[in-house]
Order: structure tokens, then C-alpha cells, then sequence
């Protein structure tokens, strides 16, 4: 059997023209992450992120914090879903800039609706893949993983939509409860899978063992 770490990418800049881009405290998220798992001996025999920035930033900041030396394979299909072209295909008036607790409970409401129809093949969102060729980008990772690194340590670096949906997949679990996963993944947890040749089992979902600490209680995000 091997472990796969699955990541998620650290804070990134929520309500910024650019969201993709680490925020200080993202990197410093993704470094702590990094030297824990130096601390404690933990080692990778293969890494895969997506091919976004705060995906290549992420392994950055835990490459320099464990002191790894790894060339990343870069899967596309590990990218994240486009959440305003999500959010457009019900609410087509630009949002505000959701600088406050209601304006963010409002984009997140819009973004759970629009996932849920996107899901249901009710709604496209403009660029995006359907809904089923998302699941098979992420499906697909998860196959390589098992078909070329068995009995092996990989770390996948990615985001809150692809995490879940591995999880729903190995779970079986309805769109709705994969949605659920979605909207509390925190920025750099981790979730680990079992697998053999054969399947993947889940072991821990969403853990922060790197911020345990009343030290880092602050540094806990989740977007």
C-alpha cells in the first residue's frame, strides 16, 4: 500500500483582480507545512500539482520548508473550477467586492447554487469543462497515481474543488455532500488516501497537524 497526500494550495488573494497569487500568509502556510513534515522524517517519492500558480507556489514554500528537491509533474486536470464563471451563470451583475461578513456570505451562497446546477448539468459556465470531464481531470490523477506509484509516498498539490471531488469519488458520495467538503476545506490542509494497485480509501480529510499549535491558531483560512 502507498499514502498519497493530497494539499491544498495555501491563502491565496480572495478579492484581489489576481486570486491567483499566495498571500503572505499563504507562503508562510505552505513553509510551516513543509517543515513539519521535515521534522518528523516525512518524504515524498513523487509530487503532481496542478498548473496553477498558487499551485507551483504552494510546493515551492513546502519544497523550501522540508528541504526537498523534487521535479513536480504538472496535471492540468488538478486545476481549479473557475468560481466566477460559476457564480455568472446565475447572477450575471458584476458582485461587490465581497470586503465584508454578509458580502462573503453571499458569494459563497451564489457559488454553492452554482455549483450544484453546474453538477447537475443544469447550468455551463463559460470556459469551464461539464461537470463530468472536471471529476475525470481529477479521476485521472488519482489513476496514475495508483497504476505507476504503488507501495509509494506521493504528495498531490491542488485545490478545495478537485480535493473534494477525489473524496466524493472514493466515497461515492452525492453532489451536495461533495459541495459540503468544498465550502470547508482549509487553506493547506491535507487529506490522505490509502491505495493499492487497485482503489484508494480515505484516512484523514481537511487536518491542519502543522497549525495545531496556539501559536498559529491565526494562521487558519479558509479562502
Amino acid at each position: 500500500m502507498g499514502t498519497v497526500y493530497l494539499v491544498r494550495h495555501g491563502q491565496a488573494s480572495f478579492g484581489a483582480d489576481d486570486y491567483d497569487q499566495l498571500s503572505g500568509l499563504g507562503q508562510r502556510q505552505s513553509e510551516r507545512l513543509g517543515a513539519y513534515w521535515a521534522k518528523r522524517g516525512q518524504r515524498f517519492d513523487a509530487v503532481i500539482t496542478g498548473s496553477l500558480k498558487r499551485h507551483a507556489q504552494t510546493w515551492a514554500g513546502i519544497a523550501a520548508g522540508a528541504g526537498l528537491d523534487l521535479q513536480p509533474l504538472i496535471w492540468p486536470g488538478l486545476d481549479e473550477y473557475d468560481s466566477l464563471a460559476v457564480i455568472r451563470t446565475i447572477h450575471a451583475a458584476p458582485l461587490k467586492k465581497p470586503d465584508t461578513p454578509e458580502l462573503y456570505r453571499h458569494h459563497f451562497r451564489l457559488l454553492r447554487d452554482g455549483l450544484a446546477q453546474w453538477m447537475a448539468g443544469t447550468v455551463s459556465p463559460q470556459g469551464m469543462p461539464s461537470y463530468p470531464e472536471f471529476v475525470r481531470g481529477v479521476t485521472s490523477a488519482l489513476d496514475l497515481v495508483r497504476a505507476e506509484h504503488v507501495g509509494k509516498n506521493v504528495l498531490i498539490v491542488s485545490s478545495g474543488g478537485p480535493i473534494s471531488t477525489a473524496v466524493g469519488q472514493v466515497l461515492n458520495l452525492s453532489p451536495e455532500r461533495t459541495i459540503d467538503l468544498n465550502m470547508r476545506i482549509r487553506n493547506s490542509a491535507v487529506t490522505e488516501f490509502e491505495f493499492s494497485a487497485r482503489r484508494h480509501a480515505l484516512l484523514t480529510y481537511n487536518t491542519l497537524p502543522h497549525l495545531d499549535s496556539p501559536a498559529h491558531r491565526e494562521w487558519v483560512t479558509y479562502a
